[in-house]
């Protein structure tokens, strides 16, 4: 029997990546939904689903409605817009495609951490707001980068990542994440800090590499900021809701924070009433020159979205032809048809 794998959002042309691993076995089908409701009446006999970030959430009402699936495939790193919990109940496996953008979103850090801390990017702000006032002084101060403080938090691949950009820029470079075994230090050559406050107290750059979950939502908050050094530089490129956004416009102001670049958001596009883009979008806020926002494009290059899409359907291939699975995050191994419940 043929197959049904529906991808539900973001990807919209041919599907000439998936379909160029699944056309043998399955019909693959893009929706294009950009809420949940779009799912209704179409995703009820889907074999696999292939999931991205554009669709807010994949929560229970629909997970309960899935009569055939056998994986529902997160075609990312971050998993955080799916009800595990809810898929493990319906022994539906939950997979990520962990590795595809690794190198980009180091990459992607680590060129903010230079556009902040060398100024490149409050000068090129500044001088055009000024129409040309050119005066290297605009940025000042700005003080070398080697010998300073790279702060990571999370050390999973992309932290790895980073940490090692990091060193071949000269930077001390520390971390924190309670989930690594003791090793990776010495292995990579940094240095484990035993606590969030204590990696906080000696980091001049601080860059986010850590899942969003209970623990670490808004985990950066106006708390937290406090205990960085006064002048130091925040980056983000994992989950836009380990930050608390409101508070990081105060503490650019104030000068707690000398520069922020932030890739993702809490809600994307966020309102256009919100404190940050109100910062972002006026030269005369004091915050304006020293904050990059990007929209969610650090994982992006054309190499690595083909390498997500193709990942993301080897995996579904893997469950619909009831082989070996990777890369599982809810727990469950396999699902077969003799398995699967009934949609309730």
């Amino acid at each position: 029997m043929r197959h049904k794998v529906i991808v539900t959002d973001f990807i919209t042309d041919s599907l000439e990546p998936e379909r160029s691993v699944l056309s043998d076995i399955a019909d693959v089908i893009a929706l294009n939904a950009t809420e949940e409701d779009d799912l209704v009446g179409n995703v009820e006999d889907a074999a696999a689903l292939m999931v991205y970030h554009a669709l807010f959430r994949l929560s229970r009402r629909t997970i309960d409605r899935l009569g055939a699936c056998r994986i529902i495939t997160r075609c990312g790193v971050g998993y955080d817009n799916i009800d595990l919990a809810a898929a493990r109940q319906r022994s539906i496996p939950v997979t990520n495609v962990p590795d595809y953008g690794t190198e980009e979103v180091a990459d992607s850090a680590i060129g903010m951490i230079l556009a902040l801390t060398r100024g490149i990017h409050e000068l090129n702000s500044r001088t055009r707001a000024a129409h040309g006032d050119w005066k290297y002084l605009q940025a000042a101060p700005l003080y070398r980068l080697r010998g300073r403080t790279l702060g990571v938090l999370g050390l999973g691949r992309i932290g790895s990542a980073v940490a090692i950009r990091g060193k071949a820029l000269g930077m001390r470079v520390m971390f924190y994440d309670p989930y690594i075994p003791d090793g990776c230090d010495k292995a990579l050559g940094v240095t484990r800090i035993e606590s969030l406050d204590e990696l906080l107290a000696q980091t001049d750059v601080l860059t986010l590499h850590t899942p969003l979950t209970d623990e670490t939502r808004h985990m950066i908050n106006e708390r937290t900021l406090a205990k960085m050094k006064r002048g130091s530089y925040l980056v983000n490129t994992a989950r836009g809701a380990i930050v608390d956004t409101g508070a990081i416009a105060d503490a650019l102001a104030s000068g707690r924070l000398a520069g922020a670049g932030l890739d993702v958001l809490e809600s994307e596009p966020p309102p256009a009433d919100h404190p940050l883009i109100v910062a972002w979008r006026d030269p005369s806020h004091p915050a304006h020159h020293k904050l990059i926002l990007n929209p969610h494009a650090a994982f992006y290059c054309e190499e690595g979205l083909t390498e997500m899409r193709i990942k993301g359907a080897q995996s579904c291939r893997r469950a619909l032809l009831g082989q070996p699975l990777r890369n599982v995050v809810n727990g469950v191994s396999c699902a077969s048809p003799a398995t699967a419940q009934k949609p309730s």
